[in-house]
C-alpha cells in the first residue's frame, strides 16, 4: 500500500492545459485583490528615507487608509493587473523547465532550482515596465510625491482619473529616460527575483517532506503545503530583502547604478536599512503564500486529466 507520507508533485504531462489556464487567471486575480494593499506599503517603506513618513507597516497602513481611504491602498493597481500576464508565463515556464531538467536529472530539488530561476527570468521581463509604472501611481500622496514623478490634477483640482493618471505617469517616463526608462531596474529585479524564485521552490518541498514525516500519516497534504509555503517565503524574503530595496529604490527614485545605491543606503541608513519593508514583504507573503499554494495544489488537481484522477492519492 503506498505511504500516505509521500507527497505526490503533479507534473506538466499530467495536466488539462485548458483548465489549468482558466482556473489559473481566476485565482491569480483573487490573490493579487486581497495581497495588493501591503506590496504598496511596502514599496512606500522602502523608498522613504529613515522614517520620514511611516514608522512601519501597520503605521503605514492607517495612515494611507486616513489620508486616501481604501482607493488610496490600491493605487496602481489596474496597471498592476497586468502581471497576470507574466504570472502565466511564470508557472508555464516553471512547469516545462522541471520537465525539460528532468531528462537530466530526478532531483526534485535541482528541479525546483532551476525551473525557479528560469521561470522568474522570463516573468520578470515581462514584469519589470509594469511595476516601474504602478511603483509610480503608489507614491502618489495627497499635495505630495514620494518618488520622481507627481501626477498632475486636473483644472477642477480634482485629481484625474485612473487611467489618465497612468498616461501622465507614462508620459514623464518616456520624457525623462525614454523608452529604457520602463526597464530602469531590470537587472536589479533579475538579482532579486530569480534568486527568490530559485530558493523558494526547494525550500518548499524540502519544508513539505519533513512536515510530512512530523505529522500523523492521516494528515491532508494540503496542509503540510498550506504550512510550507509561508516557511519558505519567509525565508526567502529574509535572504533577498537587501536587493528588493535595491531594486525599488533604483526604479522609483531613477538611479542607474546598483552599487551606488547600496553604498548610499549604507551610508544613510546602516545595514538595517538593507531589511526595510522585511516585515510588510513577510506580512503580505504570509496570507498570499498559503492561497497561492492552496489554490495552486488545488489548480493542479482540478487540472489533472480525467485518467489519472483515480490514480492519486491526497
Amino acid at each position: 500500500m503506498e505511504d500516505k507520507r509521500n507527497i505526490q508533485i503533479i507534473e506538466w504531462e499530467h495536466l488539462d492545459k485548458k483548465k489549468f489556464y482558466v482556473f489559473g487567471v481566476a485565482m491569480t486575480m483573487m490573490i493579487r485583490v486581497s495581497v495588493y494593499p501591503f506590496t504598496l506599503i511596502r514599496t512606500r517603506l522602502q523608498v522613504q528615507k529613515g522614517k520620514s513618513l511611516y514608522h512601519g507597516t501597520f503605521d503605514a497602513f492607517v495612515k494611507i487608509l486616513r489620508a486616501d481611504g481604501v482607493t488610496g491602498l490600491y493605487r496602481g493597481f489596474l496597471v498592476n493587473t497586468f502581471t497576470l500576464i507574466s504570472g502565466q508565463c511564470y508557472v508555464t515556464t516553471y512547469e516545462l523547465t522541471r520537465k525539460f531538467v528532468a531528462d537530466y536529472s530526478q532531483s526534485n530539488t535541482v528541479k525546483s532550482l532551476v525551473a525557479g530561476g528560469s521561470a522568474s527570468l522570463v516573468a520578470q521581463s515581462i514584469t519589470v515596465p509594469i511595476d516601474v509604472v504602478s511603483q509610480h501611481l503608489m507614491m502618489q500622496r495627497k499635495g505630495e510625491r514620494m518618488g520622481r514623478f507627481q501626477v498632475r490634477a486636473s483644472p477642477e483640482g480634482r485629481g484625474v482619473v485612473a487611467f489618465g493618471q497612468t498616461k501622465d505617469i507614462i508620459k514623464q517616463i518616456l520624457r525623462a529616460d525614454g523608452l529604457r526608462g520602463f526597464y530602469r531596474g531590470y537587472v536589479a529585479s533579475l538579482l532579486t527575483y530569480i534568486p527568490n524564485s530559485a530558493v523558494w521552490w526547494p525550500f518548499y518541498h524540502f519544508y513539505a517532506e519533513q512536515l510530512s514525516y512530523l505529522c500523523p500519516k492521516e494528515c491532508p497534504h494540503i496542509v503540510f503545503q498550506a504550512v510550507s509555503g509561508p516557511l519558505a517565503a519567509a525565508t526567502a524574503s529574509v535572504l533577498t530583502n537587501p536587493m528588493d530595496v535595491i531594486r525599488t529604490r533604483v526604479q522609483v527614485e531613477g538611479k542607474s547604478s546598483i552599487i551606488l545605491t547600496f553604498r548610499q543606503l549604507m551610508a544613510e541608513e546602516g545595514p538595517w536599512g538593507l531589511m526595510k519593508g522585511l516585515s510588510a514583504r513577510i506580512i503580505s507573503a504570509t496570507p498570499s503564500t498559503i492561497v497561492i499554494v492552496v489554490g495552486y495544489e488545488s489548480l493542479k488537481k482540478l487540472s489533472l486529466r480525467p485518467e489519472l484522477v483515480d490514480s492519486r492519492h491526497w
